[in-house]
């Protein structure tokens, strides 16, 4: 039996929620509902209440937690991430100082590609134990739902174990966990000149065996410049939705790639990177279900030009933020930076940066119903902050961790 908790004396409790909604679009996501001096009752893991303090009801909890000064959010959901990998690559990241692309650094065999080699080394066990390190950190930050992407296998063998190793990191963590197929990740070394027979091998035998398993929730694909075409794209997101794979899109990061249209076409789930993103791209998303996906760290890390964040609310889409962390252009989960980066580099507001970083991104990973806000019947990812003055701090205040106390399914982590 978990305990039951009241949280008292919240100095503001942010995002809450009477209706819940899926998503928050446009003008909308500007908006954020707070309650002051509040307070918060978890019970079965679930939100049981909230409301003002001067409205406590008589309640008899097993645990008691006063956060005068303190608020209270909805955990992060972090709903792009490739972190469980074999090994850090900082050498490639000392090339990248001396001036060496993203795609220069593919080309020499670096990148993805140096990933997958050091992949097929490294057993279930150490992927494991490596990646819930990555967990541990990632929650201290706040994030208290993820999605993790294979991508580093490239062959059957390889991309199996790495949704193997996600499966098992879901019974172990108490984080949501959802896992998502990336066998289009990069094309290998041997295939190089035989991109469509990779595709082939991801469509006839890498799917089939995945969801024989039931390893993945989602699958995707990386389609841009250098890497998959948007008719490759089109070929495995069919084979996907055979088997009931609902895609997840890396799109438009490094041109204007067609991939937010076949995403669209497909009715992902989301797109993400989208650094080149126009009209026409806009106007697709306008009358679809597919969330947008902002990897700020990921632009940030590569110096490369930042999506039109603006553009694209200003437009009516939602956005989400996520972090993209991996060891070779994101290498950081922290999402209190993220949230920052909304408004450093994309001229987003606190609110609409709370809003990309909770309930949008649990639409973007399709928990938005059980997480992303504090709501009546809801799964109780939360996190107390230090004393802060103002929910605006979270953002402005970069660099340092701001959450004090972690609660995910409704207990306290340690």
């Amino acid at each position: 039996m978990k305990e039951k908790i009241l949280i008292k004396n919240i100095k503001e409790l942010i995002q809450v929620e009477d209706k819940p909604k899926r998503k928050v679009c446009g003008k909308d996501m500007a908006k954020l509902s707070t309650i002051k001096n509040a307070y918060l009752i978890i019970e079965e893991g679930k939100i049981y209440g909230f409301g003002k303090m001067q409205n406590v009801p008589d309640y008899s909890p097993d645990k008691v937690i006063d956060a005068e000064g303190k608020m209270v959010f909805p955990s992060f959901c972090d709903s792009h991430t490739h972190l469980v990998y074999p090994a850090s690559r900082e050498i490639e990241y000392i090339d990248k100082i001396k001036g060496l692309s993203y795609e220069e650094i593919a080309k020499r065999g670096g990148g993805i590609l140096n990933s997958a080699r050091k992949m097929h080394q490294t057993s279930e066990d150490q992927l494991i134990e490596s990646a819930l390190e990555r967990l541990n950190e990632i929650i201290s930050y706040g994030s208290g739902a993820v999605e993790i992407k294979s991508g580093y296998g490239l062959n059957t063998e390889d991309e199996l174990k790495m949704l193997r190793v996600i499966k098992k990191l879901k019974e172990i963590s108490p984080l949501t966990i959802k896992s998502t197929f990336l066998g289009a990740h990069a094309i290998p070394q041997k295939y190089k000149a035989y991109q469509t027979e990779y595709v082939d091998l991801i469509i006839n035998e890498m799917i089939p065996m995945l969801a024989a398993e039931e390893l993945a929730d989602y699958i995707d694909v990386f389609c841009d410049r250098g890497f998959f075409t948007v008719d490759d794209t089109d070929r495995i997101l069919n084979a996907g939705m055979k088997y009931g794979l609902r895609p997840k899109i890396h799109a438009n990061e490094l041109d204007y790639s067609g991939g937010i249209q076949v995403g669209v076409k497909y009715n992902a789930l989301s797109v993400d990177h989208l650094e080149f993103t126009g009209e026409e791209e806009i106007n697709a998303l306008l009358n679809s279900e597919t969330m947008p996906t902002v990897l700020p760290g990921a632009a940030f890390f590569l110096g490369m030009v930042y999506a039109p964040v603006r553009k694209m609310i200003d437009a009516g889409l939602p956005v989400a933020l996520a972090s993209d962390f991996n060891p070779g252009s994101s290498p950081s989960g922290n999402m209190q930076f993220i949230l920052s980066m909304g408004s450093i580099a994309y001229k987003m507001t606190p609110e609409e940066g709370i809003n990309a970083t909770t309930i949008n991104g649990a639409y973007a990973m399709d928990v938005s119903e059980e997480l992303g806000s504090i709501a009546i019947g809801k799964k109780a990812n939360v996190f107390i902050t230090k004393k802060i003055p103002s929910y605006e701090f979270m953002p402005y205040y970069y660099g340092t961790n701001k959450v004090e106390t972690v609660i995910l399914n409704g207990e306290i982590w340690d």
